[in-house]
């Protein structure tokens, strides 16, 4: 088959796929070539497939039974091929696209890897698609919703077409508007404010999550996270559903706000989705508020252990098995810690301090009785149950000790 456009093969996985070459496309350096490409595809997501790829099969092990998946923005369709190819219990895929150039190359793509008995390749607008699969009996195991942009407004047809217990999995490469650069978009877009905070990528996962979680309890659904993560350039979520009003009340009695001090580091949550603005209980200061948001946990014990395992089994054949394997060594530590971290540099800025090691910092507070664990979200920061005074009052003290020696 031959395409109207410069296209290259890649590996990526177990698969092979053609892709359009993205060189091609770019006329200026400054150009992101995924969406100049007359279909989308995007070689810098791969880690967050590598992770897609471990999170269904965790799903599928956990559900033991064959499951259905379902991308309604496929693009080329690599990831749905890898699901296929990788992820062991999967009867049937439903790979679709808006884009006739991307339905064609997907297909394909299918039938390079010869799965065309299981993946079916449909071209049509997203939300007519998951509508069509809404119905009791037709709904899917897993939905894995990755646009280019916000989610927002595939959401609420991927709850109605995921079936009880199902994995539903959310990308938002719209990180502005959830890091606080544009707060009224963030209200617009997803129903909280952001902040612009040293944990903002923690606030855009939380935000995310809060979205789903008020999304689907109009559809009396609730959700679980399952497992997270934010990139330099996305947050991700993976929720199980649970139907019935009471799960959805309790998804909702888990939203609440996070409040912060910008005078003085501390911050604290508030649970409920009414608030009212009180001021800092360090230092007197008015308090910023970033929500209503996800106040719950960002990951499931079980299900990151059961990830971490199958990474493990995986060796070589996950090109990114080093990088997901810290990534969740990490989160192991912090799947119980406090909301929110603090990241060392940005307390010495605003303090005018020269920079303790974060090491020294962490044992420091650990040694004065809190609980301490590094986070996944920023390499740099840690978490604590210790009121932001102590944690400033320890920065401050390890640096100027630097500056005697």
């Amino acid at each position: 088959m031959s395409f109207d456009f410069p296209t290259e093969v890649v590996e990526e996985g177990k698969v092979s796929v053609v892709v359009p070459e993205l060189e091609a496309f770019v006329k200026e350096p400054w150009e992101y070539a995924p969406s100049k490409a007359p279909v989308f595809y995007n070689p810098l997501m791969e880690f967050n497939r590598d992770v897609a790829v471990l999170a269904v099969q965790t799903y599928q092990k956990m559900t033991k039974r064959e499951i259905s998946v379902c991308e309604p923005l496929a693009g080329c369709g690599i990831r749905s091929i890898r699901f296929a190819k990788e992820v062991e219990g999967i009867k049937k895929i439903i790979v679709n696209d808006i884009n006739p150039e991307a339905a064609k190359l997907a297909q394909f793509n299918v039938d390079l890897n010869k799965l065309a008995k299981r993946v079916t390749v449909v071209n049509k607008d997203a939300n007519l698609l998951l509508a069509y699969y809404a119905a009791p009996r037709r709904r899917f195991d897993s939905i894995d919703v990755d646009p280019f942009g916000s989610p927002v407004r595939y959401v609420d047809s991927a709850v109605r077409a995921i079936r009880n217990n199902g994995l539903l999995a959310l990308t938002a490469t719209d990180l502005a508007p959830l890091s606080g650069v544009h707060p009224k978009a963030c209200i617009r877009k997803y129903g909280g404010k952001s902040l612009r905070t040293e944990y903002c990528h923690e606030l855009a996962v939380r935000l995310l999550a809060g979205c789903l979680a008020m999304i689907a309890a109009k559809h009396e659904i609730g959700v679980q996270i399952v497992f997270s993560h934010s990139a330099y350039n996305y947050a991700r979520v993976y929720a199980t559903t649970s139907y019935g009003a009471k799960k959805a009340d309790n998804s909702i009695q888990t939203m609440g706000c996070i409040l912060h001090c910008f005078n003085c580091f501390h911050r604290e949550t508030s649970k409920g989705l009414i608030l009212t603005k009180p001021k800092c209980s360090e230092c007197g200061s008015k308090l910023s508020v970033a929500g209503p948001l996800w106040l719950g946990e960002l990951w499931n014990e079980e299900f990151c252990f059961s990830m971490q395992k199958l990474a493990e089994e995986k060796g070589e054949e996950l090109k990114n098995q080093k990088r997901i394997l810290k990534l969740l060594s990490l989160i192991k530590d912090e799947i119980d810690a406090s909301a929110t971290y603090y990241v060392v540099d940005k307390i010495c800025d605003k303090l005018d301090l020269s920079v303790p090691a974060l090491a020294e910092t962490i044992e420091t507070l650990r040694k004065a009785g809190f609980h301490v664990t590094r986070t996944n979200f920023n390499s740099k920061a840690f978490r604590t149950n210790a009121p932001g005074k102590v944690v400033k009052e320890v920065v401050t003290k390890l640096s100027r000790s630097y500056k005697q020696n």
